[in-house]
């Protein structure tokens, strides 16, 4: 896991709150069991991220590929292929009809894999030590998030914090989080795993 200098990070999505693009907010009490957790779903794969892709009996076919900025990987035969925002899976099947195209072995077998996360990032902002943009090999929670940002300072409202999350492009939620009553184990339940593109605001 490593932060993000905030210089380096201008062009990145995450950095799209900050920018004057009009997002609508939505401030609504959540219902935290039923958020999304990411860890209970297929992951998503993002820009940065390296995936092997392996063809049975077909070496030539196979690769290792780095998701570009625009998204795309680019694969023998077939050329380029759009996989970020889909899951594995999604980018299989996506293969198998490109290469169907091309092989006509029905037996063929395609396999996907993440090799490297590097795509799961997301923002702690507001009174903490070190604010900025984090990345994580693996999924954060709240309060490992505001942990990794050398946590809440001395001036921070850690009753009032908010985690800001996109629902759809340009629209976000803003999802109440007591941290007193995390670290306290009185509502466990609000120490929330962060999806990719996250914002933790700490008042």
């Amino acid at each position: 896991m490593r932060r993000v200098p905030l210089a380096a990070a201008a062009g990145l999505a995450l950095a799209a709150l900050s920018l004057g693009c009009s997002p609508t907010y939505v401030y609504n009490p959540a219902n935290y069991a039923k958020e999304y957790d990411p860890r209970k779903h297929e992951y998503v794969i993002g820009v940065g991220d390296q995936l092997r892709v392996n063809v049975w009996r077909m070496p030539d076919l196979s690769s290792e590929a780095l998701v570009r900025a625009d998204g795309v990987i680019t694969m023998p035969l077939i050329g380029d292929v759009r996989v970020a925002g889909s899951t594995p899976t999604q980018v299989r099947e996506e293969l198998k009809r490109r290469f169907s195209e091309f092989v006509k072995d029905e037996t063929a077998v395609i396999t996907v894999a993440v090799t490297s996360i590097n795509s799961y990032r997301f923002v702690v902002s507001g009174n903490v030590a070190r604010a900025g943009i984090y990345t994580a090999s693996h999924f954060v929670s709240v309060s490992e998030a505001l942990a990794m940002a050398g946590g809440p300072n001395q001036f921070a409202s850690t009753e009032q914090i908010l985690l800001i999350r996109m629902d759809s492009p340009g629209k976000f939620r803003q999802i109440p989080i007591n941290y007193d009553d995390i670290a306290s184990r009185a509502r466990p339940e609000q120490d929330l795993v962060l999806k990719a593109g996250d914002t933790v605001f700490v008042p």
